[in-house]
């Protein structure tokens, strides 16, 4: 293994000299609320969590949002750094991660209309459509307030230890709520003019950089792309970072889209370094006024061949990956090792992360379980702990098979994987012909090298029998599930007639679609399946020009906020989603993508239906009744109808293998189908193998 460093990537890995102090490269971990921040007594876990990233070598941590006083929690008790002895207990975190030559930035966060709290203020009494609280409008000693808070916020940030802060100026934040007057509409010295209504966020980093002196990292986080109406013009966004500059930010980095904007800025359907642009029109147009402030990119920078790429074609100084960290850890120090191939990609499907987040639970990865969780949950060698070297077999090479089969072999043990496909990967390898969702197949590649590196032997296209598995010590069936049949009448017929089709045979390429689909079942697969046939051949995630005007996102300098009318592309067929049970479609889904899927729907005119019985299939397609009295029976006209109504676990091996006294796990959807879940089944596969 090399420990020299790359020469694969020289921008990325280049140190950064700001003036009194030297990054070590130009990769910012960008700030993630993971739920660790909200309370005393994870401050050991999050030090461990933070420690284990200086690690692997980023160049500068920013923590997840700290509130400066308790207007500005996100929630009541959220994370709040307003006292010196929130400061001592915000030392461990600091030492922990200087102890590893790392160095971190606290964000200062005021939410504003955004709080989850009665107690939340903002420039002007306006509700937030996203929270169910409407804010305190600030008196002009009001807003007095909230920026001494700022100040003693970061003095107490560098009490603690901490190398710097992030004033959080953007995502539609509090500071951001004052730029515009989509939210401010005072007519004091805080609103009316720009000059006004952008005093805000200069007070502060003046008043900041003042109390903290020249030494110290201030980031302002500048929303160059509010994706709202009536959100800051061009102008005036180039005119605040040069008053930023001036009030003595070290470094800008960029802001996208608010909180409320109704265009997705992060999800997996979001082309990899979707906005490297705006920031580098502001990077060069601060570049020609002479203004050398470095500027950091985000959002969707997921590889090092990509922040490499973004770097040298001049967008920015650094790039901020923020989930990346969570995915892997060690993503700086293996492209430095000359290892990229290793690193495990963040697919940004927000399931552990984000959604975590917003159901008031600790975040974490869905591909890597052990983020955030580094104190509970870890991977010990057999050798230290005086365990057995066992030879075990693990059935199935999904993402629960693929989970445990190599961590137990790092581990020590001696596996063998088997599968009876030719390639590893199960419904994973469905999931990835999903327009949005190629990221799937950096997932299978890290699997793949993992295979290689920890020694597992790998046994393709080997349909085994209990009789094969009987030599094991022990044996992880991982088999996955199989398609629920619903067993509609006159379906066999359908099938007979290539007019059914399960998602597998669609996803596959088997079988010829009509120009009318009807799809039976509306979970997660039944929305893949959709935006499957409604962009097959044409994904928008690899096409940025034509993602950003099916979306509506326009250059801030013809529009403001860079919100445009979303222009999507004629539908390629005439798709009715049903389901079931009676209730909004997609209800299942993920909470923060969810929307973005419902919203792709629409735009392509996808008829949903709820409450529906499947009463026959015929040649004209699928006849519906509505209710449990089965009323109003109605044909759904359909070239092609499509099977999405659920899975079941395989587990015909789990029987005849206990029988014969062999020790017999069940992981993944053998254990439990219900709607695909790739967060529990490497979930599960990392937490057994780990216990083994």
């Amino acid at each position: 293994m090399s420990t020299t460093s790359s020469t694969a990537f020289p921008q990325l890995l280049a140190p950064l000299d700001l003036g009194f102090t030297t990054l070590k490269n130009r990769v910012l971990m960008g700030s993630m609320h993971t739920g660790l921040e909200d309370g005393r007594k994870h401050f050991e876990r999050m030090a461990e969590y933070f420690a284990e990233r200086a690690r692997g070598e980023v160049g500068l941590i920013v923590t997840g949002g700290f509130a400066p006083n308790i207007e500005g929690w996100a929630k009541p008790f959220a994370g709040t750094l307003a006292t010196s002895g929130a400061a001592r207990r915000h030392a461990t975190i600091t030492r922990a991660v200087h102890a590893e030559g790392g160095k971190i930035a606290l964000q200062i966060l005021h939410t504003g209309r955004y709080g989850y709290s009665p107690l939340c203020v903002a420039p002007s009494r306006i509700q937030s459509p996203i929270t169910p609280f409407t804010p305190r409008e600030l008196s002009a000693r009001g807003v007095e307030r909230q920026i001494r808070a700022f100040v003693r916020c970061a003095k107490l940030a560098r009490e603690a230890g901490y190398d710097g802060v992030e004033v959080m100026g953007s995502e539609g934040y509090f500071i951001n709520q004052f730029l515009v007057k989509h939210t401010n509409q005072r007519t004091d010295q805080w609103g009316g003019s720009y000059e006004n209504r952008m005093r805000l966020p200069l007070e502060i980093l003046e008043r900041t950089r003042e109390a903290v002196g020249r030494d110290f990292i201030i980031i302002y986080r500048l929303s160059m792309l509010d994706l709202i109406p009536d959100g800051s013009s061009w102008d005036e966004v180039a005119q605040l970072a040069r008053g930023v500059v001036k009030a003595g930010a070290t470094i800008i980095n960029t802001g996208i889209g608010w909180h409320e904007a109704r265009i997705p800025t992060i999800a997996t359907s979001v082309p990899r370094a979707g906005f490297a642009w705006v920031t580098k029109k502001l990077r060069d147009q601060l570049r020609a006024e002479g203004i050398t402030t470095p500027l950091i990119t985000s959002n969707r920078i997921n590889t090092p061949e990509v922040a490499e790429s973004v770097l040298a074609e001049g967008n920015a100084d650094m790039v901020s990956m923020a989930r990346p960290f969570l995915a892997d850890p060690h993503f700086v120090k293996k492209a430095r090792e000359n290892r990229a191939d290793e690193i495990n990609t963040c697919i940004a499907c927000n399931q552990a992360c984000l959604d975590h987040t917003f159901a008031q639970k600790i975040s974490t990865c869905l591909v890597n379980p052990r983020a955030a969780y580094e104190t509970e949950l870890k991977i010990v060698p057999i050798a230290t702990a005086s365990a057995p070297r066992r030879k075990i077999a693990v059935v199935g090479a999904g993402p629960a098979g693929l989970a445990a089969a190599t961590t137990l072999a790092e581990r020590g043990h001696a596996v063998t994987l088997f599968d009876a496909a030719a390639e590893i990967g199960g419904q994973f390898n469905l999931a990835k012909k999903i327009p949005g969702k190629e990221e799937f197949s950096e997932t299978l590649r890290y699997f793949r090298r993992r295979i290689e590196v920890t020694g597992v032997e790998l046994q393709l296209n080997r349909r085994v029998t209990a009789e094969d598995l009987k030599p094991f010590d022990e044996v992880l069936l991982a088999t996955g599930v199989t398609p629920r049949d619903p067993q509609i009448k006159g379906q066999a017929e359908g099938e007979a007639r290539g007019q059914v089709l399960s998602y597998i045979e669609l996803l596959q390429g088997r079988g010829i679609v009509g120009q009318k689909v009807a799809i039976v079942g509306a979970g997660g697969i039944g929305f893949d399946v959709a935006e499957y046939l409604l962009e097959a051949g044409h994904s928008l995630t690899l096409d940025a020009a034509a993602w950003r005007r099916h979306w509506g996102v326009g250059d801030p300098a013809e529009v403001r906020g860079g919100l445009l009318r979303p222009a999507p592309e004629a539908p390629r067929h005439q798709i009715t989603l049903m389901q079931r049970k009676a209730g909004k479609l997609g209800a299942g889904l993920g909470k923060t993508t969810g929307w973005i899927h419902r919203a792709a729907l629409k735009m392509k005119n996808v008829e949903m239906l709820g409450g529906v019985n499947y009463e026959a299939i015929t040649p004209e397609g699928l006849w519906v009744s509505y209710g449990e009295k089965r009323a109003d029976t109605q044909l759904i006209e359909a070239d092609t109808i499509v099977l999405c109504a659920g899975q079941l676990p395989l587990r015909e091996l789990q029987a005849p293998l206990e029988a014969a006294g062999v020790k017999v796990h069940l992981v993944g959807g053998a254990l439990e189908a219900g709607e695909l879940d790739a967060k529990r089944a490497i979930l599960q596969g990392t937490r057994l193998a780990a216990s083994l």
